[in-house]
């Protein structure tokens, strides 16, 4: 289903498998995989700022194919606009909190 797609974005709880699904994928497709948390993490855990990080993800999404996985709301807009594909990982709680652990 996903074989044919070369932007893809992932999506859902933190905790739920986004990372380690994505990596897979990655892994099996050839595409390359953008893990956003280490895009808008600085050093000293200290987030981007708003401009630039939307402009980083525009930059981002630009490109001819990716993997994407991550949340960041504030830029959903764009990485939805860009994708062709979306994968949801829609999961309870408790599986959200022992992929945390």
């Amino acid at each position: 289903m996903l074989a044919d797609r070369q932007r893809i974005l992932v999506v859902g709880s933190g905790g739920a498998g986004k990372s380690t699904f994505a990596r897979a994928l990655g892994q099996r497709t050839g595409l390359p995989v953008v893990h956003l948390d280490r895009v808008f993490w600085q050093p000293g855990w200290t987030p981007m700022q708003d401009d630039a990080w939307r402009s980083t993800v525009a930059d981002l999404v630009a490109g001819e194919a990716w993997i994407i996985d991550g949340n960041y709301a504030g830029t959903l807009d764009v990485r939805v606009q860009h994708s062709d594909a979306v994968v949801f990982f829609d999961v309870g709680r408790l599986t959200c909190l022992s992929g945390v652990v």
